[in-house]
């Protein structure tokens, strides 16, 4: 049972303190003297620093990517709402090769990594497994702990996007093959997803753990902070199945999972699965939605009617931003009930952005 941390001072964000109360207060979809707010900015005088590249800890030397992620961290005002804070990733499909799958990357670069689907026949391959000694589970964990060892006092590491649920299933059998088994096979889809959500508390603790989230709290891989625990859920297959399907196998899952959190986000991947758009609203402890729009479609500012939508039923939003996008976010949408994430060109430009925040609020 993960326990109340104690929260750590973080030499990067002098206010994490009330950084922190103001984190509290949008998980009860309250706010203080204005809305929550990340935001960011290059320091001073200097240009931003790169961060490693997306997966960069699968292959490269730990140490290199550490050096990396402090002189990026060093190199950014934190501004608002915003946690110091390192996204470690393997790629999307890393869930699935901790549970037996290859992973593949990319010839040319680092940026892409997919796991080959492993399940020829469900019988011999249920139920999934995290094994204790899978080389790729062991060394993210690796990467883990030597991210929390360097970066302490300084940054915290965040919990990672972890593709559970169905996203498991398919990454392990793939797209075609599962969505057959629906329809042939659904007693052991059944059987598939009771092993699949076996394994959500066990990886989510042991990433908890190696990662020192006990010090400082928890921030998902979508920028929310937690003093406990959270993290952004999702379930990208539900884009190419219909309500029944997904209330029978995706829903009970995602409900389990945010019950565990308590406090979560849910990662909305494109019109495709609007149509879940009730069902997932619904989900206990669901608190924020983060609507993914898709490269194809319309701009986010051109979404505001869905945002709308989504409030209504008291239900926050993420809303991505600059410092003159977000004044027409604020002009349309609670304040109670969003979080932005926005860059800005300055520290300066930042500052003034909450003040005008708490002003028009």
């Amino acid at each position: 049972m993960l326990e109340s941390p104690l929260i750590t001072p973080l030499a990067l964000k002098p206010d994490f303190e009330e950084a922190k109360r103001r984190w509290l207060a949008f998980w009860e979809h309250e706010i203080i003297d204005r809305p929550c707010c990340v935001i960011r900015a290059s320091k001073d005088g200097r240009q931003r620093t790169p961060g490693p590249a997306y997966m960069a800890g699968a292959r490269e030397d730990f140490g290199s990517v550490i050096d990396q992620v402090l002189a990026s961290a060093e190199s950014l005002y934190w501004g608002g709402e915003a946690i110091p804070s390192y996204v470690p990733s393997f790629g999307p499909d890393q869930m699935a090769a901790w549970t037996g799958a290859e992973l593949r990357f990319a010839e040319d670069d680092l940026h892409t990594s997919w796991a080959v689907p492993c399940i020829e026949d469900w019988e011999r391959a249920l139920p999934l497994r995290l094994g204790p000694e899978n080389p790729w589970w062991q060394r993210f964990l690796g990467f883990l702990r030597a991210l929390r060892e360097a970066c302490r006092g300084n940054l915290l590491i965040t919990h990672v996007d972890l593709h559970s649920n169905m996203d498991l299933l398919l990454a392990m059998r793939g797209g075609q093959r599962l969505c057959t088994d629906l329809a042939d096979v659904p007693e052991t889809i059944d059987r598939a997803m009771s092993s699949a959500r076996a394994l959500y508390r066990p990886v989510y603790e042991g990433i908890y753990e190696a990662a020192g989230m006990g010090d400082g709290g928890t921030l998902g891989w979508v920028h929310a902070y937690h003093p406990v625990r959270t993290n952004t859920i999702q379930c990208d297959f539900a884009a190419l199945i219909g309500p029944r399907h997904f209330r029978r196998w995706a829903l009970p899952a995602l409900e389990e999972e945010a019950a565990y959190l308590r406090h979560c986000v849910y990662h909305y991947d494109g019109p495709e699965c609007l149509v879940h758009l009730d069902d997932i609203c619904g989900i206990p402890g669901l608190d924020c939605i983060q609507w993914v729009h898709g490269a194809r479609n319309r701009p986010f500012t051109e979404w505001m009617d869905l945002l709308k939508e989504i409030q209504s039923r008291r239900v926050a939003v993420w809303i991505p931003c600059n410092t003159q996008s977000i004044k027409v976010f604020h002009r349309e949408l609670k304040p109670n009930l969003l979080f932005y994430d926005c860059w800005a060109p300055s520290p300066q430009a930042a500052e003034e952005t909450l003040d005008w925040l708490r002003r028009n609020t």
